[in-house]
């Protein structure tokens, strides 16, 4: 299992699901309504390292971080 976690704006509580890879979680998201708008636009980060490789193996307890844009300090 994984945890996905949204930041920022999108104001989504965390979920946690199964997936092989980041593109399983890329395609599961994408069939929630409510992200689409942000999908698109947002940096993912696995375990706080940002990434930008769907093809890469998850493994029990990863997390991923879906960052939009607007994010910032």
């Amino acid at each position: 299992m994984i945890k996905i976690e949204f930041l920022g704006p999108i104001g989504k509580a965390s979920i946690q699901m199964e997936a092989d890879t980041l593109a399983d979680v890329s395609a599961k998201l994408k069939e929630d309504a409510s992200l689409t708008q942000w999908l698109d636009k947002c940096a993912v980060a696995l375990n706080d390292t940002m990434v930008n490789d769907l093809s890469i193996v998850l493994k029990d307890g990863d997390k991923v971080s879906i960052l939009p844009p607007v994010c910032g300090g």
